[in-house]
Protein backbone atom coordinates (compact mmCIF):
# COMPACT_ATOMS: atom_id res chain seq x y z
CA UNK A 1 0.00 0.00 0.00
CA UNK A 2 2.90 2.29 0.94
CA UNK A 3 4.64 1.52 -2.36
CA UNK A 4 1.47 2.34 -4.27
CA UNK A 5 1.16 5.74 -2.53
CA UNK A 6 4.80 6.50 -3.31
CA UNK A 7 4.24 5.71 -6.98
CA UNK A 8 1.16 7.95 -7.11
CA UNK A 9 2.98 10.80 -5.38
CA UNK A 10 5.97 10.44 -7.71
CA UNK A 11 3.68 10.53 -10.75
CA UNK A 12 1.94 13.66 -9.49
CA UNK A 13 5.25 15.41 -8.88
CA UNK A 14 6.58 14.48 -12.35
CA UNK A 15 3.35 15.59 -13.99
CA UNK A 16 3.45 18.90 -12.10
CA UNK A 17 7.07 19.41 -13.16
CA UNK A 18 6.30 18.94 -16.85
CA UNK A 19 3.26 21.22 -16.58
CA UNK A 20 5.38 24.02 -15.03
CA UNK A 21 8.05 23.59 -17.74
CA UNK A 22 5.39 23.73 -20.49
CA UNK A 23 3.90 26.91 -19.04
CA UNK A 24 7.34 28.54 -18.84
CA UNK A 25 8.14 27.60 -22.46
CA UNK A 26 4.79 29.02 -23.58
CA UNK A 27 5.37 32.30 -21.72
CA UNK A 28 8.89 32.68 -23.13
CA UNK A 29 7.74 32.00 -26.70
CA UNK A 30 4.88 34.46 -26.28
CA UNK A 31 7.26 37.17 -25.08
CA UNK A 32 9.61 36.44 -27.98
CA UNK A 33 6.75 36.67 -30.44
CA UNK A 34 5.56 39.94 -28.87
CA UNK A 35 8.95 41.61 -29.13
CA UNK A 36 9.35 40.53 -32.76
CA UNK A 37 5.96 41.62 -34.08
CA UNK A 38 7.59 44.67 -35.60
CA UNK A 39 9.31 42.41 -38.12
CA UNK A 40 6.04 40.83 -39.24
CA UNK A 41 5.25 42.70 -42.42
CA UNK A 42 1.68 41.44 -42.72
CA UNK A 43 0.83 42.47 -39.17
CA UNK A 44 1.96 46.00 -39.88
CA UNK A 45 -0.45 46.53 -42.70
CA UNK A 46 -3.45 48.70 -41.88
CA UNK A 47 -5.28 47.34 -44.91
CA UNK A 48 -4.95 44.03 -46.64
CA UNK A 49 -3.72 44.63 -50.16
CA UNK A 50 -3.98 41.56 -52.38
CA UNK A 51 -2.97 42.77 -55.81
CA UNK A 52 -3.54 39.45 -57.52
CA UNK A 53 -7.21 39.78 -56.65
CA UNK A 54 -7.60 43.53 -56.84
CA UNK A 55 -5.00 45.47 -58.76
CA UNK A 56 -2.68 44.16 -61.49
CA UNK A 57 -1.73 46.89 -63.97
CA UNK A 58 0.71 46.06 -66.74
CA UNK A 59 4.26 46.66 -65.46
CA UNK A 60 7.25 46.81 -67.84
CA UNK A 61 10.56 47.56 -66.13
CA UNK A 62 13.29 49.36 -68.04
CA UNK A 63 16.50 47.43 -67.58
CA UNK A 64 19.32 49.81 -68.39
CA UNK A 65 21.23 49.80 -65.12
CA UNK A 66 21.27 52.47 -62.41
CA UNK A 67 23.60 54.60 -60.39
CA UNK A 68 24.69 53.40 -56.97
CA UNK A 69 24.11 49.93 -55.60
CA UNK A 70 23.04 46.96 -57.72
CA UNK A 71 19.32 46.18 -57.47
CA UNK A 72 18.89 42.45 -57.01
CA UNK A 73 15.70 40.72 -58.24
CA UNK A 74 14.28 40.28 -54.73
CA UNK A 75 14.67 43.98 -53.93
CA UNK A 76 13.20 44.92 -57.29
CA UNK A 77 10.19 42.71 -56.61
CA UNK A 78 9.72 44.31 -53.20
CA UNK A 79 9.91 47.82 -54.68
CA UNK A 80 7.39 46.93 -57.38
CA UNK A 81 5.00 45.38 -54.87
CA UNK A 82 5.06 48.37 -52.53
CA UNK A 83 4.88 50.85 -55.42
CA UNK A 84 1.75 49.24 -56.83
CA UNK A 85 0.25 48.93 -53.35
CA UNK A 86 0.82 52.66 -52.90
CA UNK A 87 -1.08 53.37 -56.10
CA UNK A 88 -3.87 51.04 -55.07
CA UNK A 89 -4.46 52.56 -51.64
CA UNK A 90 -4.35 55.98 -53.28
CA UNK A 91 -7.09 54.91 -55.72
CA UNK A 92 -9.19 53.69 -52.80
CA UNK A 93 -8.57 56.91 -50.87
CA UNK A 94 -9.63 58.99 -53.89
CA UNK A 95 -12.82 56.97 -54.23
CA UNK A 96 -13.83 56.74 -50.56
CA UNK A 97 -12.18 59.87 -49.12
CA UNK A 98 -10.80 57.66 -46.35
CA UNK A 99 -7.18 57.49 -45.17
CA UNK A 100 -6.92 53.73 -44.65
CA UNK A 101 -3.61 52.24 -45.72
CA UNK A 102 -1.86 55.47 -46.67
CA UNK A 103 0.45 55.31 -43.63
CA UNK A 104 1.80 51.97 -44.85
CA UNK A 105 3.05 53.20 -48.21
CA UNK A 106 3.76 56.93 -47.85
CA UNK A 107 6.15 58.73 -45.53
CA UNK A 108 4.91 61.32 -43.06
CA UNK A 109 5.65 64.27 -45.33
CA UNK A 110 4.05 62.59 -48.37
CA UNK A 111 0.90 61.77 -46.41
CA UNK A 112 0.29 65.43 -45.67
CA UNK A 113 -0.52 66.29 -49.30
CA UNK A 114 -2.73 63.24 -49.71
CA UNK A 115 -4.64 63.97 -46.53
CA UNK A 116 -5.17 67.60 -47.58
CA UNK A 117 -6.49 66.40 -50.93
CA UNK A 118 -8.91 64.03 -49.22
CA UNK A 119 -10.20 66.76 -46.90
CA UNK A 120 -10.69 69.10 -49.84
CA UNK A 121 -12.74 66.50 -51.71
CA UNK A 122 -14.85 65.87 -48.62
CA UNK A 123 -15.64 69.56 -48.32
CA UNK A 124 -16.59 69.75 -52.00
CA UNK A 125 -18.63 66.51 -51.82
CA UNK A 126 -16.38 65.13 -54.50
CA UNK A 127 -14.67 61.81 -55.14
CA UNK A 128 -12.48 60.32 -57.87
CA UNK A 129 -12.76 56.85 -59.36
CA UNK A 130 -9.36 56.07 -60.81
CA UNK A 131 -6.96 53.38 -61.88
CA UNK A 132 -3.71 52.96 -63.76
CA UNK A 133 -3.55 50.49 -66.62
CA UNK A 134 0.17 50.49 -67.42
CA UNK A 135 3.45 51.41 -65.71
CA UNK A 136 6.96 51.61 -67.18
CA UNK A 137 9.26 52.12 -64.18
CA UNK A 138 13.01 52.59 -64.29
CA UNK A 139 15.30 52.78 -61.24
CA UNK A 140 17.68 55.68 -61.64
CA UNK A 141 19.52 55.49 -58.29
CA UNK A 142 19.83 52.99 -55.43
CA UNK A 143 21.77 54.16 -52.38
CA UNK A 144 24.73 52.13 -51.14
CA UNK A 145 23.06 51.57 -47.77
CA UNK A 146 20.01 50.09 -49.52
CA UNK A 147 17.62 52.59 -47.91
CA UNK A 148 16.75 54.99 -50.76
CA UNK A 149 15.58 54.58 -54.35
CA UNK A 150 14.96 57.16 -57.06
CA UNK A 151 12.51 55.87 -59.66
CA UNK A 152 11.14 57.16 -62.96
CA UNK A 153 7.85 55.89 -64.36
CA UNK A 154 7.02 57.02 -67.89
CA UNK A 155 3.87 56.67 -69.98
CA UNK A 156 1.65 55.73 -67.07
CA UNK A 157 -1.88 55.24 -68.42
CA UNK A 158 -4.31 56.79 -65.93
CA UNK A 159 -8.08 56.73 -66.04
CA UNK A 160 -10.03 59.15 -63.84
CA UNK A 161 -13.67 59.94 -63.36
CA UNK A 162 -14.51 62.87 -61.10
CA UNK A 163 -17.82 62.65 -59.26
CA UNK A 164 -19.37 65.68 -57.59
CA UNK A 165 -22.65 65.62 -55.69
CA UNK A 166 -23.04 61.98 -56.79
CA UNK A 167 -22.90 62.94 -60.49
CA UNK A 168 -19.98 62.36 -62.90
CA UNK A 169 -18.57 65.68 -64.11
CA UNK A 170 -15.23 64.83 -65.74
CA UNK A 171 -13.88 61.67 -67.33
CA UNK A 172 -10.39 61.49 -68.74
CA UNK A 173 -7.61 59.11 -69.71
CA UNK A 174 -4.08 60.53 -69.56
CA UNK A 175 -0.55 59.40 -70.23
CA UNK A 176 1.77 60.75 -67.54
CA UNK A 177 5.42 60.68 -66.51
CA UNK A 178 6.35 60.44 -62.82
CA UNK A 179 9.52 60.65 -60.77
CA UNK A 180 9.62 59.41 -57.21
CA UNK A 181 11.84 59.00 -54.16
CA UNK A 182 11.33 55.92 -51.97
CA UNK A 183 12.61 55.27 -48.44
CA UNK A 184 12.89 51.87 -46.76
CA UNK A 185 11.07 52.18 -43.44
CA UNK A 186 10.15 49.24 -41.18
CA UNK A 187 10.51 46.84 -44.08
CA UNK A 188 8.39 48.94 -46.46
CA UNK A 189 9.39 50.92 -49.50
CA UNK A 190 7.43 54.07 -48.74
CA UNK A 191 6.96 56.95 -51.17
CA UNK A 192 8.74 60.11 -49.99
CA UNK A 193 8.05 62.14 -53.13
CA UNK A 194 6.06 61.30 -56.27
CA UNK A 195 5.91 64.14 -58.76
CA UNK A 196 4.03 64.22 -62.06
CA UNK A 197 6.49 65.74 -64.52
CA UNK A 198 4.43 65.58 -67.70
CA UNK A 199 0.97 64.59 -68.82
CA UNK A 200 -0.86 64.39 -72.13
CA UNK A 201 -4.15 63.07 -73.43
CA UNK A 202 -4.15 59.33 -74.02
CA UNK A 203 -4.07 58.42 -77.69
CA UNK A 204 -7.18 56.36 -78.45
CA UNK A 205 -6.39 55.91 -82.14
CA UNK A 206 -7.30 52.40 -83.27
CA UNK A 207 -6.05 50.91 -86.50
CA UNK A 208 -8.64 48.75 -88.30
CA UNK A 209 -8.05 45.08 -89.00
CA UNK A 210 -8.36 43.97 -92.57
CA UNK A 211 -11.02 41.26 -92.30
CA UNK A 212 -13.64 40.14 -94.75
CA UNK A 213 -16.86 39.80 -92.75
CA UNK A 214 -19.16 39.73 -95.77
CA UNK A 215 -19.59 35.98 -95.95
CA UNK A 216 -20.26 34.92 -92.38
CA UNK A 217 -22.88 32.19 -92.15
CA UNK A 218 -22.80 31.11 -88.57
CA UNK A 219 -24.47 29.92 -85.43
CA UNK A 220 -24.08 30.63 -81.73
CA UNK A 221 -22.94 27.39 -80.18
CA UNK A 222 -23.28 25.50 -76.91
CA UNK A 223 -23.31 21.71 -76.57
CA UNK A 224 -26.85 20.50 -75.92
CA UNK A 225 -26.09 19.08 -72.47
CA UNK A 226 -24.01 21.99 -71.18
CA UNK A 227 -25.53 25.33 -72.20
CA UNK A 228 -23.63 28.31 -70.76
CA UNK A 229 -21.13 25.85 -69.28
CA UNK A 230 -19.26 24.65 -72.33
CA UNK A 231 -15.85 24.53 -70.59
CA UNK A 232 -17.01 23.10 -67.28
CA UNK A 233 -16.56 19.70 -65.64
CA UNK A 234 -18.70 17.96 -68.28
CA UNK A 235 -16.61 19.23 -71.20
CA UNK A 236 -16.77 16.57 -73.94
CA UNK A 237 -14.67 17.14 -77.04
CA UNK A 238 -16.21 14.16 -78.86
CA UNK A 239 -19.66 15.75 -78.66
CA UNK A 240 -18.28 19.10 -79.78
CA UNK A 241 -16.55 17.53 -82.79
CA UNK A 242 -19.77 15.74 -83.73
CA UNK A 243 -21.69 19.03 -83.51
CA UNK A 244 -19.12 20.82 -85.66
CA UNK A 245 -19.65 18.17 -88.33
CA UNK A 246 -23.41 18.90 -88.24
CA UNK A 247 -22.77 22.65 -88.45
CA UNK A 248 -20.40 22.34 -91.40
CA UNK A 249 -22.68 19.95 -93.26
CA UNK A 250 -25.56 22.44 -92.80
CA UNK A 251 -23.70 24.98 -94.96
CA UNK A 252 -22.40 27.16 -92.15
CA UNK A 253 -18.83 28.44 -91.85
CA UNK A 254 -18.68 30.21 -88.47
CA UNK A 255 -19.47 29.58 -84.82
CA UNK A 256 -19.71 32.05 -81.96
CA UNK A 257 -18.66 30.77 -78.53
CA UNK A 258 -18.51 32.32 -75.06
CA UNK A 259 -15.73 32.55 -72.45
CA UNK A 260 -17.11 32.96 -68.90
CA UNK A 261 -14.97 35.44 -66.98
CA UNK A 262 -15.02 33.99 -63.47
CA UNK A 263 -15.04 30.36 -64.56
CA UNK A 264 -11.85 30.98 -66.55
CA UNK A 265 -10.14 32.46 -63.48
CA UNK A 266 -10.46 36.23 -63.94
CA UNK A 267 -6.96 37.80 -63.90
CA UNK A 268 -5.31 34.41 -63.29
CA UNK A 269 -6.70 32.50 -66.24
CA UNK A 270 -6.64 28.77 -65.57
CA UNK A 271 -4.38 26.71 -67.78
CA UNK A 272 -6.96 23.91 -67.83
CA UNK A 273 -9.54 26.28 -69.34
CA UNK A 274 -7.08 27.52 -71.97
CA UNK A 275 -6.40 23.91 -72.94
CA UNK A 276 -10.13 23.24 -73.42
CA UNK A 277 -10.54 26.41 -75.49
CA UNK A 278 -7.57 25.38 -77.64
CA UNK A 279 -9.13 21.97 -78.22
CA UNK A 280 -12.35 23.64 -79.38
CA UNK A 281 -10.46 25.96 -81.73
CA UNK A 282 -8.44 23.04 -83.13
CA UNK A 283 -11.63 21.06 -83.73
CA UNK A 284 -13.23 24.03 -85.48
CA UNK A 285 -10.18 24.52 -87.68
CA UNK A 286 -10.24 20.87 -88.77
CA UNK A 287 -13.81 21.42 -89.98
CA UNK A 288 -12.79 24.73 -91.58
CA UNK A 289 -15.05 26.65 -89.26
CA UNK A 290 -14.11 30.15 -88.17
CA UNK A 291 -14.71 31.20 -84.57
CA UNK A 292 -15.93 34.42 -82.98
CA UNK A 293 -14.77 34.30 -79.36
CA UNK A 294 -16.96 36.30 -76.99
CA UNK A 295 -15.10 37.39 -73.88
CA UNK A 296 -16.33 38.37 -70.41
CA UNK A 297 -19.44 36.24 -70.34
CA UNK A 298 -21.25 36.47 -67.00
CA UNK A 299 -19.35 39.62 -66.06
CA UNK A 300 -21.24 42.79 -65.24
CA UNK A 301 -19.33 44.81 -62.65
CA UNK A 302 -17.27 47.32 -64.70
CA UNK A 303 -15.94 48.92 -61.50
CA UNK A 304 -12.86 51.01 -62.27
CA UNK A 305 -10.79 49.14 -59.69
CA UNK A 306 -11.65 45.93 -61.59
CA UNK A 307 -10.20 47.16 -64.86
CA UNK A 308 -6.66 45.87 -64.35
CA UNK A 309 -8.06 42.41 -63.59
CA UNK A 310 -10.18 42.55 -66.75
CA UNK A 311 -7.19 43.62 -68.82
CA UNK A 312 -4.97 40.78 -67.59
CA UNK A 313 -7.79 38.31 -68.35
CA UNK A 314 -8.18 39.54 -71.92
CA UNK A 315 -4.42 39.87 -72.41
CA UNK A 316 -3.77 36.22 -71.48
CA UNK A 317 -6.51 34.80 -73.72
CA UNK A 318 -5.88 37.01 -76.74
CA UNK A 319 -2.09 36.56 -76.53
CA UNK A 320 -2.52 32.81 -76.34
CA UNK A 321 -4.75 32.49 -79.42
CA UNK A 322 -4.04 35.52 -81.60
CA UNK A 323 -2.21 33.32 -84.11
CA UNK A 324 -4.69 30.45 -84.12
CA UNK A 325 -6.01 29.78 -87.62
CA UNK A 326 -9.60 29.32 -86.42
CA UNK A 327 -9.94 32.80 -84.91
CA UNK A 328 -12.15 35.14 -86.92
CA UNK A 329 -12.88 37.87 -84.39
CA UNK A 330 -12.93 38.89 -80.74
CA UNK A 331 -16.30 39.90 -79.35
CA UNK A 332 -15.45 42.03 -76.33
CA UNK A 333 -18.70 41.50 -74.44
CA UNK A 334 -22.13 40.03 -75.07
CA UNK A 335 -24.94 42.59 -74.82
CA UNK A 336 -23.19 45.13 -72.56
CA UNK A 337 -25.88 47.72 -73.24
CA UNK A 338 -28.17 45.71 -70.95
CA UNK A 339 -25.96 46.98 -68.11
CA UNK A 340 -26.28 50.67 -69.00
CA UNK A 341 -29.04 51.36 -66.50
CA UNK A 342 -27.55 49.47 -63.56
CA UNK A 343 -23.87 50.38 -64.06
CA UNK A 344 -24.00 53.65 -65.99
CA UNK A 345 -23.78 54.02 -69.74
CA UNK A 346 -20.62 56.14 -69.73
CA UNK A 347 -18.76 53.73 -67.46
CA UNK A 348 -19.65 50.67 -69.56
CA UNK A 349 -18.65 52.41 -72.79
CA UNK A 350 -15.30 53.53 -71.30
CA UNK A 351 -14.66 49.98 -70.12
CA UNK A 352 -15.38 48.66 -73.63
CA UNK A 353 -13.28 51.32 -75.31
CA UNK A 354 -10.16 50.56 -73.26
CA UNK A 355 -10.52 46.83 -73.81
CA UNK A 356 -10.83 47.36 -77.56
CA UNK A 357 -7.55 49.30 -77.48
CA UNK A 358 -5.87 46.59 -75.40
CA UNK A 359 -7.05 43.69 -77.59
CA UNK A 360 -6.03 45.42 -80.79
CA UNK A 361 -2.61 46.28 -79.35
CA UNK A 362 -2.06 42.54 -78.85
CA UNK A 363 -3.75 41.17 -81.97
CA UNK A 364 -3.45 43.39 -85.02
CA UNK A 365 -4.72 40.76 -87.47
CA UNK A 366 -8.18 39.84 -86.21
CA UNK A 367 -11.35 41.86 -86.00
CA UNK A 368 -12.86 43.22 -82.80
CA UNK A 369 -16.59 43.73 -82.30
CA UNK A 370 -19.28 44.01 -79.62
CA UNK A 371 -22.49 41.99 -79.54
CA UNK A 372 -25.11 44.69 -78.88
CA UNK A 373 -28.47 43.37 -77.73
CA UNK A 374 -30.49 45.49 -80.17
CA UNK A 375 -30.20 47.46 -83.37
CA UNK A 376 -30.65 50.76 -81.52
CA UNK A 377 -27.30 50.40 -79.73
CA UNK A 378 -25.38 49.31 -82.83
CA UNK A 379 -24.07 52.82 -83.51
CA UNK A 380 -22.12 52.95 -80.23
CA UNK A 381 -18.33 52.81 -80.72
CA UNK A 382 -18.87 52.07 -84.40
CA UNK A 383 -15.64 53.85 -85.34
CA UNK A 384 -13.62 51.75 -82.90
CA UNK A 385 -14.89 48.39 -84.14
CA UNK A 386 -13.86 46.40 -87.20
CA UNK A 387 -17.45 45.36 -87.80
CA UNK A 388 -20.73 46.21 -86.10
CA UNK A 389 -22.69 43.35 -84.57
CA UNK A 390 -26.22 43.53 -83.19
CA UNK A 391 -28.92 41.09 -82.09
CA UNK A 392 -32.50 41.05 -83.28
CA UNK A 393 -35.46 39.34 -81.59
CA UNK A 394 -38.21 41.68 -82.76
CA UNK A 395 -40.85 41.31 -85.46
CA UNK A 396 -39.42 39.68 -88.58
CA UNK A 397 -41.45 41.98 -90.83
CA UNK A 398 -39.78 45.08 -89.36
CA UNK A 399 -36.24 43.83 -89.78
CA UNK A 400 -35.47 44.99 -93.32
CA UNK A 401 -36.59 48.55 -92.68
CA UNK A 402 -34.65 48.81 -89.43
CA UNK A 403 -31.55 47.36 -91.04
CA UNK A 404 -31.78 49.84 -93.94
CA UNK A 405 -31.95 52.71 -91.44
CA UNK A 406 -28.88 51.40 -89.64
CA UNK A 407 -26.99 51.07 -92.92
CA UNK A 408 -27.65 54.76 -93.63
CA UNK A 409 -25.99 55.66 -90.33
CA UNK A 410 -23.13 53.17 -90.83
CA UNK A 411 -22.62 53.08 -94.61
CA UNK A 412 -18.97 52.05 -94.78
CA UNK A 413 -18.61 49.62 -91.91
CA UNK A 414 -19.33 45.86 -92.21
CA UNK A 415 -22.43 44.79 -90.27
CA UNK A 416 -23.17 41.32 -88.90
CA UNK A 417 -26.44 40.07 -87.44
CA UNK A 418 -24.85 38.44 -84.41
CA UNK A 419 -27.96 36.80 -82.90
CA UNK A 420 -31.51 36.25 -84.09
CA UNK A 421 -34.17 33.63 -83.71
CA UNK A 422 -37.56 32.65 -82.37
CA UNK A 423 -38.60 30.04 -79.84
CA UNK A 424 -40.88 27.18 -80.84
CA UNK A 425 -42.31 26.98 -77.32
CA UNK A 426 -46.03 27.06 -76.72
CA UNK A 427 -47.32 25.77 -73.43
CA UNK A 428 -48.82 26.50 -70.05
CA UNK A 429 -46.56 29.46 -69.45
CA UNK A 430 -47.09 30.91 -72.92
CA UNK A 431 -50.30 29.47 -74.37
CA UNK A 432 -50.26 31.83 -77.35
CA UNK A 433 -46.61 31.26 -78.11
CA UNK A 434 -45.00 29.87 -81.18
CA UNK A 435 -44.59 26.42 -82.72
CA UNK A 436 -42.06 24.54 -84.79
CA UNK A 437 -44.00 25.45 -87.92
CA UNK A 438 -44.00 29.16 -87.02
CA UNK A 439 -40.31 28.96 -86.17
CA UNK A 440 -39.53 27.50 -89.60
CA UNK A 441 -41.56 30.23 -91.32
CA UNK A 442 -39.64 32.87 -89.34
CA UNK A 443 -36.26 31.58 -90.49
CA UNK A 444 -37.47 31.20 -94.06
CA UNK A 445 -38.49 34.87 -94.11
CA UNK A 446 -35.30 36.04 -92.39
CA UNK A 447 -33.09 34.15 -94.82
CA UNK A 448 -34.85 35.88 -97.73
CA UNK A 449 -33.93 39.27 -96.29
CA UNK A 450 -30.39 38.19 -95.38
CA UNK A 451 -29.81 36.95 -98.92
CA UNK A 452 -31.34 40.08 -100.45
CA UNK A 453 -29.14 42.36 -98.34
CA UNK A 454 -26.07 40.11 -98.51
CA UNK A 455 -25.97 40.37 -94.72
CA UNK A 456 -23.74 38.11 -92.64
CA UNK A 457 -25.51 36.28 -89.84
CA UNK A 458 -24.99 34.13 -86.75
CA UNK A 459 -28.27 32.59 -85.58
CA UNK A 460 -29.34 31.50 -82.11
CA UNK A 461 -28.87 28.51 -81.51
CA UNK A 462 -28.10 24.96 -82.66
CA UNK A 463 -29.93 23.06 -79.89
CA UNK A 464 -32.94 23.21 -77.65
CA UNK A 465 -31.88 22.90 -74.01
CA UNK A 466 -33.30 20.94 -71.09
CA UNK A 467 -32.19 23.51 -68.54
CA UNK A 468 -31.36 27.21 -68.55
CA UNK A 469 -29.09 28.69 -65.83
CA UNK A 470 -30.92 31.25 -63.70
CA UNK A 471 -28.15 33.78 -64.50
CA UNK A 472 -29.32 33.87 -68.13
CA UNK A 473 -33.01 34.83 -67.90
CA UNK A 474 -33.83 34.47 -64.22
CA UNK A 475 -36.21 31.89 -62.76
CA UNK A 476 -39.61 33.02 -64.00
CA UNK A 477 -41.09 30.05 -65.92
CA UNK A 478 -42.66 32.21 -68.66
CA UNK A 479 -39.13 33.40 -69.48
CA UNK A 480 -37.20 30.19 -68.86
CA UNK A 481 -39.38 27.78 -70.86
CA UNK A 482 -39.41 29.75 -74.14
CA UNK A 483 -35.63 30.15 -73.86
CA UNK A 484 -35.26 26.37 -73.94
CA UNK A 485 -36.66 26.00 -77.47
CA UNK A 486 -34.73 28.38 -79.72
CA UNK A 487 -32.75 25.56 -81.32
CA UNK A 488 -32.79 24.00 -84.77
CA UNK A 489 -32.46 20.55 -83.15
CA UNK A 490 -34.64 19.41 -80.26
CA UNK A 491 -33.46 17.77 -77.04
CA UNK A 492 -33.92 14.32 -78.56
CA UNK A 493 -31.50 15.13 -81.35
CA UNK A 494 -34.21 15.45 -84.00
CA UNK A 495 -33.91 18.26 -86.53
CA UNK A 496 -36.83 20.68 -86.37
CA UNK A 497 -38.46 22.06 -89.57
CA UNK A 498 -36.45 25.28 -89.10
CA UNK A 499 -33.26 23.33 -89.82
CA UNK A 500 -34.09 23.58 -93.55
CA UNK A 501 -33.49 27.34 -93.22
CA UNK A 502 -30.44 27.31 -90.96
CA UNK A 503 -28.48 28.73 -93.89
CA UNK A 504 -29.27 30.53 -97.14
Amino acid sequence: MVNTNKIILRSVLIGTYFMIISILIFLISSLFSYFNTGADRSAMLHTEVKKIDQYVPKVSWKDDGNEGRYVDPQTLSSIESDYLDAWYVKHIANKTNLKNGIDDFYTKSARKNLFNFIEHNKEENMSIESTTLAHNPDILFFSEDGQLVVLEDKNVIEYKKVIKDNKPVIETTETSDYKGVFLLEDGFWRIRHLVKEHTSEFDKTILPSLMNSSNIKGINYYPQATPWDMFGANFDLKIIKKDFKIIKKAGLNTIRIFVPYEDFGKAKVKESKLEKLEQVLDAADKRRLKVVVTLFDFYGNYDVLDWTLNHRHAEIIVSKFKDHKAILAWDVKNEPNLDFESRGKELVISWLEHLIILIKSIDKNHAVTIGWSNIKSAEILKNSLDFVSFHYYEDVHDFEKKYDNLKKVIPNKPIVLGEFGISSYSGAWKPFGSSEKIQAAYYKEMQKVLTKKNLSFISWTLYDFDTIPKEVVGMLPWRVNPQKEFGFINTNGVKKPAFDYISN
